[in-house]
């Protein structure tokens, strides 16, 4: 006959929860909203760009100056824009977490990142948004056709 000792055991102590948002869940969450997003995004602008009309032999500054003067193609561009660097900065803020063990290296890293996507954003925003489609001094035939009523 075998007796077997249960060891002792320590009774189960729950933590405190933590106060405030779950970051890491909500930038989980981000990444594959984001993803999806951003799948629609780039496809449209592809398929918009390159399949319709002309196809890649229309594309020129007229095409460019043209999209940017539609406010429905601003909201686009910029919304790609905005997704993507955020997208692109939250994976990059993931993979310092996971490979920089130096707490210091680790918050250096990390507000490199964060500057780098806020003056992209900040960047990328104002030129889409301020783009002039009718530079003064630019070739007609370069040039838009709602250019030349002005």
């Amino acid at each position: 006959m075998t007796t077997t000792i249960d060891a002792p055991r320590s009774p189960y102590a729950r933590t405190a929860k933590k106060r405030g948002a779950n970051w890491e869940k909500w930038g989980w969450i981000y990444m594959r909203v984001s993803g999806v997003l951003l799948v629609v995004l780039i496809f449209g602008h592809l398929f918009v760009n390159l399949m319709i009309g002309e196809g890649i032999n229309r594309l020129n500054f007229a095409f460019v100056a043209g999209k940017l003067a539609n406010p429905f193609w601003q909201i686009w561009d910029v919304t790609m824009l905005w997704l993507a660097l955020i997208h692109g900065g939250n994976g990059m803020r993931t993979l310092v977490n996971d490979y920089a063990t130096n707490r210091t290296s680790r918050g250096i890293l990390k507000y490199a990142i964060l500057a780098a996507v806020v003056i992209l954003i900040v960047l990328g925003t104002l030129v889409v948004f301020t783009f002039d489609a009718c530079p003064a001094g630019a070739p007609a035939d370069l040039l838009p056709s709602f250019c030349s009523s002005l």
